[in-house]
């Protein structure tokens, strides 16, 4: 239960207030339960005439507050009965066991309507914090982990944890309160009798604590292969062309059979173990009923303990009373046992390192705009190869840099150094002689547009598209924006130009239109730095001309990295870098790298493409 009470001490303190105002109610519902109770040894004895002693009024202090309070109690019933009969009194008393247990059941409902606010609560605070972690964690993060899974934790995960352990918040304050009064109650009836029951409650508490261990190591495996399934779904959604292409229905739809059945196998388990609960924790309270009846029959019958016949009735009434708050409280263990499974899982996302951190004392931003990348290198895991080896190379201001290379030769990665998407493993990226871990990372990327082979679109308007990062933009900011980009025609086109929905991902929109909005984006943005990562080789040639040219706008004056496959795209730029198995091994102008006589790397990648020469453009 350690996890439990850590779950309380981060999550709790906002609601202390609702925590209190339960915990006063149900110490109230407690009270009114055992005295609406005592009631009966009265209504007893009448009925049965069991007790025929005369009272007298005993003075407060005259004797021990039970004393006291035991004898005016009868003291105050004989007077009813002296004063309006027995039969009158009997309505009195039956009456008053109404409005008390009236009193119960409301105070009992207010415990709960005070409850419910910091349950959900909780709840909506888990969320928003795993969702405000999960846009933190930097992207190294989720190449370890499936989209799928963290998908689960957020939602199947969440919503367990809201199920087993929310849940059983008001069960967890509300029955250990409902305990202790019984047990005090119990301790002042016969002390013996209750030494003896609190010899067994911990071989009760044992025989469950031993069962929910058990399903919270079930429900982690269940919890685990739900994200093992969410990840099949969403891979399949992802890949549905390439599945029906391939006519791969079949494949997919057995790989996700293995997955369910095994998944309903797991479920079978841990809803077995949970149904076990209740009437494991009825069959060890009724054997401990049955245990005491005996035991403290034993006493009275053998004259042992003054207990007399009708207290002995109320002491099993209190425990019988305290067995039903055992056997939720055991349910509760059980629920919370199944949800710390999933907390657990949800842990691994609140509890993940950022590496990506701002100093504490960061440096002003560098007003100049000069890149310097020094003998860098980077690994994506510690005992793994370079991915980049000692590379050097510098930007100018309002210069433009080109990355070249074979597929897997480091482009995309030197350029995700830039913006702090990782940090090099060895050597610096500098800004005007400032290393970027010396600057705060929102301020860094703040400087830094980006425009990528895939456009990253939300299923939102095109004009939220736009501004999307970009605070107060006007419209006739963002159609200004459009129009560099060469988008403004066609999203006039559209059936609400501006406020058309692009549906996911862009889906509704071209492959050339979606790649014009993330340049329009990025000159909304305006950045004195821009990342192009491949952002015309997608497209056909139609569509790249259009996009080339609202590139060349947006490159205008910028300091430029750019990552091309197709060379034709960046024979404009000033600097030329080579890249091969994460080297830098050739760099100069398009002119230089194509001297006659070059017969390098540059040379034989333009002529596989069966461009040379490459003519200017206008």
């Amino acid at each position: 239960m350690k996890g439990f009470f850590r779950i309380l001490l981060r999550f709790v303190p906002p609601y202390r207030r609702y925590l209190a105002l339960n915990i006063i109610f149900n110490i109230l519902s407690a009270f009114l339960t055992l005295f609406s109770f005592a009631l009966l040894i009265p209504i007893l004895e009448m009925l049965f005439k069991v007790r025929e002693t005369a009272y007298v009024y005993m003075a407060p202090g005259s004797g021990s507050l039970k004393d006291v309070a035991v004898n005016n109690f009868y003291y105050y019933t004989q007077e009813a009965i002296a004063t309006w009969g027995q039969s009158a009194t009997l309505a009195l008393l039956a009456g008053t066991l109404v409005v008390m247990t009236a009193l119960k059941t409301g105070a009992t409902y207010a415990s709960a309507y005070f409850i419910l606010p910091m349950r959900f609560g909780i709840i909506r605070d888990i969320r928003n914090t795993m969702f405000a972690k999960i846009t933190t964690l930097p992207i190294g993060f989720f190449t370890s982990e499936r989209k799928g899974d963290v998908l689960a934790r957020v939602s199947g995960d969440v919503a367990e944890v809201e199920y087993s352990i929310m849940s059983s918040l008001d069960m967890m304050f509300k029955n250990p309160v409902m305990i202790i009064a019984c047990l005090v109650m119990m301790f002042a009836i016969s002390w013996q009798l209750t030494l003896f029951v609190l010899v067994l409650l911990p071989i009760v508490g044992g025989v469950i604590g031993n069962v929910g261990r058990r399903l919270k190591r079930v429900s982690l495996e269940t919890q685990t292969q739900w994200g093992v399934m969410l990840s099949t779904i969403e891979e399949t959604l992802g890949g549905l062309r390439v599945v029906k292409a391939f006519n791969a229905e079949n494949k997919v739809r057995g790989r996700f059979d293995r997955e369910n059945q095994e998944f309903t196998r797991l479920s079978v388990g841990v809803g077995r173990r949970q149904a076990l609960a209740h009437p494991m924790s009825e069959l060890l309270g009724t054997l401990a009923i049955a245990i005491i009846l005996w035991f403290g029959g034993s006493l009275i019958l053998g004259g042992f303990s003054a207990l007399s016949a009708a207290s002995f009735i109320y002491f099993m009434v209190i425990f019988y009373s305290m067995i039903n708050p055992g056997k939720e409280l055991s349910k509760a263990v059980y629920a919370i046992q199944k949800g710390m499974a999933s907390m657990q899982r949800i842990d691994k996302i609140l509890d993940a390192d950022n590496p990506i951190k701002s100093p504490a004392h960061p440096h002003a931003l560098p007003a100049g705009g000069e890149i310097e990348y020094r003998n860098v290198s980077f690994r994506y895991h510690a005992d793994g190869p370079n991915v980049i080896d000692d590379v050097s190379f510098t930007i100018k201001p309002g210069h433009t840099v080109a990355l070249v290379g074979q597929s897997g030769s480091g482009k995309s990665t030197l350029a995700d150094l830039l913006p702090r998407f990782y940090d090099p493993t060895a050597g610096a990226i500098t800004i005007d002689g400032v290393d970027i871990r010396q600057l705060d990372v929102t301020a860094l990327r703040s400087l830094m547009g980006s425009v990528s082979q895939e456009p990253i679109l939300f299923n939102d308007t095109i004009f939220a598209n736009i501004t999307f990062g970009v605070e107060s933009a006007t419209p006739e900011q963002v159609r200004a924006a459009a129009r560099v980009a060469n988008a403004d025609e066609f999203i006039m086109a559209t059936e609400h130009g501006y406020d058309t929905i692009v549906g996911d991902r862009g889906c509704r929109l071209s492959g050339g239109q979606r790649q014009r909005l993330s340049i329009a984006r990025a000159v909304l943005k305006n950045p004195r730095i821009l990342i192009l990562d491949e952002a015309t080789s997608a497209l056909d040639s139609e569509s790249e001309a259009a996009v080339q040219q609202a590139l060349d706008r947006l490159m205008s004056d910028r300091t430029t990295l750019v990552i091309a496959h197709r060379l034709s795209t960046i024979r404009n730029a000033d600097t030329i870098c080579v890249l091969h198995e994460g080297r830098i091994v050739e760099a100069g102008s398009h002119d230089e790298l194509m001297a006659p006589g070059a017969k390098g790397y540059y040379r034989r990648l333009v002529e596989m493409q069966g461009a040379t020469p490459l003519p200017d453009r206008d």
